[in-house]
């Protein structure tokens, strides 16, 4: 599965066309490297995504099949670290 179809169905980003940006902008890495959208995503792989305040790493456990329903989406991926960006004071 692509990378941003990943994102947009396990609803780490809410659209597709917003995981597109943010991998071409380089906030995805795929195992530490940015990433293209149409990269291929496998189990055990690890995706960090880099937000405006926050940091997300999570590990890919499984690939969806079909679309999810809300509850299913967190059963696909394990978050293994998530850390509040600290902001400038100056």
């Amino acid at each position: 599965m692509r990378l941003d179809s990943f994102l947009s169905e396990v609803r780490l980003i809410k659209r597709r066309t917003q995981a597109k940006k943010a991998c071409q902008a380089g906030m995805v890495l795929l195992d530490g490297k940015p990433s293209k959208p149409g990269k291929e995503v496998n189990t055990g792989q690890t995706i960090t995504i880099n937000f405006a305040n926050r940091v997300l790493e999570v590990e890919v456990l499984d690939i969806p099949l079909r679309n999810l329903r809300k509850e299913e989406a967190t059963n696909f991926y394990r978050v293994v670290r998530e850390e509040r960006k600290k902001e400038d004071l100056f």
